[in-house]
């Protein structure tokens, strides 16, 4: 199966804890970036068909007992905004069954920016500076 690529945004556009919604061949995906990765889930939670990626961004309780509970891997988790069904952002894998219930996930890469010329030869072109570079979804 081919994959295809589809531009999402420019990396200044998508800072570390930032998300982004996008349609793409008629599928709502929720692009993240995760302490500095980025990662990409179809906005779909698989409970109730809710819009995932766009309920909370936070982390997981840890502790020992009744006043040492600390929030760890803060950022990494999204919580479903209907009925609280969190995922891990980076596999897309449930908190309360990982094995079982999990939403799609896609790849995504940082690339450079590409000028017009790269897609057509007979373009005249001129000497150009690269000032950012693009997050992109792979989709097959």
């Amino acid at each position: 199966m081919m994959t295809t690529m589809h531009r999402v945004c420019p990396v200044v556009e998508l800072p570390p804890g930032g998300r982004k919604i996008v349609e793409i061949d008629g599928r709502s995906i929720g692009v993240f970036n995760v302490h500095g990765s980025y990662h990409a889930l179809r906005n779909v939670c698989p409970h109730k068909l809710a819009p995932l990626c766009l309920g909370p961004i936070s982390g997981l309780p840890d502790g020992d007992g009744p006043g040492g509970v600390v929030m760890e891997r803060m950022g990494e988790i999204v919580r479903c905004p209907w009925h609280g069904w969190e995922f891990e952002i980076a596999t897309g894998k449930s908190i309360f069954n990982p094995h079982r219930v999990r939403v799609k996930t896609y790849p995504v890469s940082v690339e450079p920016t590409c000028c017009a010329a790269d897609e057509d030869p007979s373009i005249e072109t001129y000497p150009v500076s690269v000032h950012e570079d693009w997050v992109v979804l792979h989709i097959k």
